[in-house]
């Protein structure tokens, strides 16, 4: 729901966001074109940073920021339904596949999860922190609510989901190449069950085969983490 500004000056603090916001998202873009695809300039990680400077350097307070930043939040819904297209024109490919798509959803889900709930605990991180970093790899929302029914912090989990994404979008190729995984299908599939919607769109940009398996993944994903993370890390004694 978009809270409409209530008065001219925050019209303009809106406008300003919004136009600061894609400003400095294709100027990125540009740049890590430019510069042959870097992993480290990535778009999304670039812009971040920049206009997270940007408002520690003015003063402005995220509330105020979000008055135009609200209107491409608003968009994310109408952006995701969109990445059914690819499925769609791949759809046949996609029904034979099934059985082994929803079993690499679910093993990736189960071993990711428990990997960094136990890379957590060995680098001295308290349960809190394993809990919140547990659902990380899903979309915010869904990892929002995962967090809260298995005892996380939802804030902090919201932020793990973030830099998941963006690392996942940055380094993503980079380990395909260096593993020798060349099949679009298996590549998709393992950026959306990591990466979730950055992931995805990255993906996309990559190959229409490698988005539409990633975007089938990243759905799945979030459909499956919610009824099966909590009983899963109770399973094994780690809730």
């Amino acid at each position: 729901m978009i809270n409409w500004p209530a008065d001219t000056h925050q019209w303009l603090l809106a406008v300003a966001a919004l136009g600061l916001t894609l400003l400095v998202f294709f100027s990125a873009r540009w740049l890590f074109r430019r510069c042959g695809e870097q992993p480290l300039l990535h778009p999304v990680l670039i812009a971040m940073l920049v206009l997270m400077g940007v408002l520690l350097i003015t003063g402005v307070s995220y509330e105020d920021y979000w008055l135009g930043g609200q209107w491409i939040h608003f968009f994310l819904g109408p952006a995701t339904v969109a990445l059914a297209w690819p499925l769609y024109q791949h759809l046949s490919l996609v029904r034979s596949l099934l059985w082994p798509i929803l079993i690499s959803v679910l093993a990736g889900l189960l071993f990711g999860s428990v990997c960094v709930v136990l890379l957590a605990g060995w680098l001295g991180a308290d349960q809190l922190v394993q809990w919140s970093l547990a659902p990380r790899s899903v979309t915010t929302p869904v990892a929002i609510v995962v967090a809260e029914q298995i005892g996380g912090i939802p804030a902090l989990t919201a932020g793990f989901v973030i830099i998941t994404g963006v690392v996942g979008a940055m380094l993503g190729g980079v380990v395909f190449t260096y593993a020798g995984i060349r099949d679009q299908r298996v590549k998709g599939i393992a950026m959306g069950v990591s990466a979730h919607g950055v992931g995805t769109a990255r993906a996309l940009q990559i190959h229409p085969v490698m988005g539409a398996f990633s975007g089938l993944a990243m759905a799945l994903s979030a459909l499956l983490m919610a009824f099966v993370l909590p009983p899963w890390l109770q399973l094994l004694g780690m809730l």
